[in-house]
């Protein structure tokens, strides 16, 4: 058995030089002649034409009624009028409904509203015009008709009108055939909820084979391979021959365990290993038999970028296809974004109408971030040689989302809670779509004095009056229109394991070194309120091991907790249920959306307001614990100027 060395070797090639030899590789190798197959006429959806498809019989074949009426003959009707109605005998017409075969006998149909029956005779009080009504042989098609060219894309109506013109079978080109195969002994087929610490659910290979379905390839999918160079010779060789081509997901990277490169290369030839792009750098592009190779990285936003950059065009062009162009928009980048200079950077925002423009919000740039996508209404580009983009500056997004869609999308950028999530599934059903950053109800602040978002959840304390939000909306918005309307009123606790297996039951417990917290990030509500209670109880901040420790949502605490990363986090007792977490109740608070009336529009906040104030939102805030409603829709303040 041949054994070899990991390459640990990677480049870091420019995107458009790596596009540029990976695309004359196989041009050079013939790979984009086109194939031909011939299908059963209703399995054509979707397919390209490789040959013109020519119609085998005429539509109709007989001589049809066009109307429901009286077939008659022309000559026979010539001098009626409203004066001197003609009376047709049973044996001069014949009633037909549409599509109705019209004998030779007669050669016009007259419309059923235009004829009067009396006594079994028929009265017209006007003329019939030779052949009106009637469809002709052949009228909609002939036999040996061109249908439609080759290198046609085939949809309903050109598979009705086959069907019609009695074809069985239709030349198409052969759809490509992608062979997909994971890679990764710490990868399992389905997620659990015992999983062991490193395991990870494999779903790269189903996202990349929806692409491949969207684009009109046909995926299939090799079983899992641990990672062990044998295995994965193993694997390519099983699919190498039934696949246009081949895609390895992970073992692109430097890794003790990264064997792709190496394999590709003793079954054909590595043409690219590192792109400058961020994220996708340790991507494969290789041939094997004349065919592409595609190493994708591991996390699932670097692996679905490297799969659209290089093989949704392959696959387009390989059934005669140019990809559809993508809507773009220009936005407005609502916060500073750095970038590194030497990567073609592409980051994932979510964009929402702002006034008379469109303002784009980053999400989370993380690799392994896998619900950008689903969020993300598009991405832009930072070149390379770019150190990125300044607030407010302008930046082309290709869109991800229908622009109808955006156009009906209000952002809030603050505090998190669990109900903003019921708030959203039920402004969708009133054709209002709801987005959220999470970046703390400071953050929250920020983007209102910019003007970066339509409201901000925010529960700030006033350590000195005790009070909630307002002063704080005074100190950073008093030159503005805002509006405080509170959403809930929630508890906030520690969030321990369940059992609260450490007895956790004070704040004082905390100070305990072998007790490990997680806390909210600076700006937060719930730091606000933590540090509050801490100098309250005369508590240093230092004797908490872990107070530095900073996570964004009050799930992400949660969790930290439930997957034993960490003992304790302040948070809203709503997470501690999700999670089936332990609460200690510390404290009550009030959590309010501050409202921009001049960037939101009056509509949007009777929409927004009535969604508050909906039985629906009351029962589920209700049934999922920790929340107090009576001030909920309540205008608490407002500033007008």
């Amino acid at each position: 058995m041949i054994k070899m060395q990991r390459n640990i070797y990677i480049e870091n090639r420019p995107l458009e030089e790596a596009i540029r030899i990976f695309t004359d590789a196989l041009e050079a190798c013939g790979y984009f002649n086109l194939a031909g197959e011939r299908i059963p006429v209703r399995e054509t959806l979707g397919r390209v034409t490789s040959q013109p498809v020519y119609s085998h019989r005429s539509s109709p074949h007989y001589v049809a009624s066009a109307m429901d009426g009286i077939a008659v003959k022309a000559e026979a009707t010539a001098n009626a009028n409203e004066l001197h109605p003609i009376n047709l005998d049973p044996e001069e017409y014949l009633e037909v409904d549409t599509g109705d075969w019209v004998p030779s006998r007669f050669d016009a149909v007259v419309m059923i509203e235009e004829v009067n029956f009396i006594d079994g005779k028929a009265q017209l009080i006007k003329p019939a015009v030779p052949w009106q009504h009637v469809r002709s042989v052949g009228e909609d098609l002939v036999a040996r008709d061109l249908l439609i060219t080759s290198l046609v894309p085939i949809g309903p109506y050109e598979i009705a009108s086959f069907i019609t013109a009695a074809l069985e079978y239709v030349d198409v080109i052969k759809a490509p055939r992608v062979a997909i195969i994971p890679t990764g002994t710490e990868l399992r087929e389905q997620a659990s909820n015992d999983m062991e610490p490193g395991e990870i659910v494999e779903s790269n290979s189903s996202m990349l084979a929806g692409l491949c379905r969207q684009w009109g390839a046909i995926p299939f999918r090799h079983d899992i391979v641990i990672d062990d160079v044998d295995l994965l010779r193993q694997a390519v060789a099983e699919v190498k021959d039934q696949a246009d081509m081949i895609v390895i997901c992970s073992g692109s990277s430097a890794g003790r365990e990264d064997y792709s490169s190496s394999i590709v290369a003793e079954f054909g030839e590595v043409l690219v290993h590192g792109i400058a792009t961020r994220p996708g750098k340790p991507a494969i592009l290789g041939i094997i038999d004349n065919k592409p190779v595609i190493g994708v990285p591991g996390y699932p936003i670097s692996a679905q970028l490297i799969f659209n950059l290089f093989a949704r065009p392959i696959i387009y062009r390989k059934q005669g296809l140019e990809p559809p162009e993508t809507e773009s928009l220009i936005c407005s980048m609502s916060r500073k974004l750095a970038s590194s200079g030497g990567v073609d950077e592409f980051v994932y925002v979510n964009i929402a109408p702002i006034k008379d423009g469109y303002t784009a919000h980053p999400l989370n740039r993380g690799a392994g971030i896998s619900t950008s996508l689903v969020k993300a209404d598009g991405v832009l580009v930072i070149p390379r040689g770019n150190e990125g983009l300044q607030t407010g500056e302008k930046c082309r997004v290709e869109l991800r989302r229908p622009r109808k869609v955006i156009d009906r999308t209000i952002i809030s950028i603050g505090s998190h809670d669990i109900c903003l999530d019921f708030l959203a599934d039920i402004l969708q059903k009133q054709d209002l779509r709801l987005v959220s950053a999470n970046v703390g109800s400071m953050g929250g602040i920020m983007a209102l004095r910019r003007g970066d978002t339509h409201f901000a959840g925010i529960h700030l304390l006033d350590q000195e009056t005790g009070e909630y939000n307002i002063s704080y909306l005074n100190r950073y918005l008093g030159d503005r229109n805002w509006l405080l309307v509170n959403l809930v009123k929630r508890q906030q606790g520690l969030i321990v394991s369940s059992g609260n297996p450490l007895e956790i039951t004070t704040l004082f417990d905390l100070q305990q070194p072998a007790i490990r917290y997680i806390n909210r990030q600076a700006g937060a509500g719930t730091r606000v309120l933590f540090d509050f209670l801490l100098s309250n109880s005369h508590i240093k901040p230092e004797t908490i091991n872990g107070y530095t420790r900073e996570e964004y949502t009050h799930l992400a605490v949660a969790a930290a907790v439930k997957n034993n990363a960490a003992d304790a986090a302040l948070g809203i007792f709503a997470a501690a249920q999700a999670l089936d977490l332990d609460f200690i109740p510390l404290a009550e608070e009030r959590y309010d959306l501050a409202i921009l009336p001049d960037v939101m529009g009056e509509k949007n906040i009777d929409i927004l307001l009535s969604a508050i104030s909906s039985e629906a939102f009351q029962e589920r805030a209700k049934a999922f614990g920790g929340y107090s409603l009576e001030l909920s829709g309540q205008i608490i303040s407002e500033n007008t100027i």
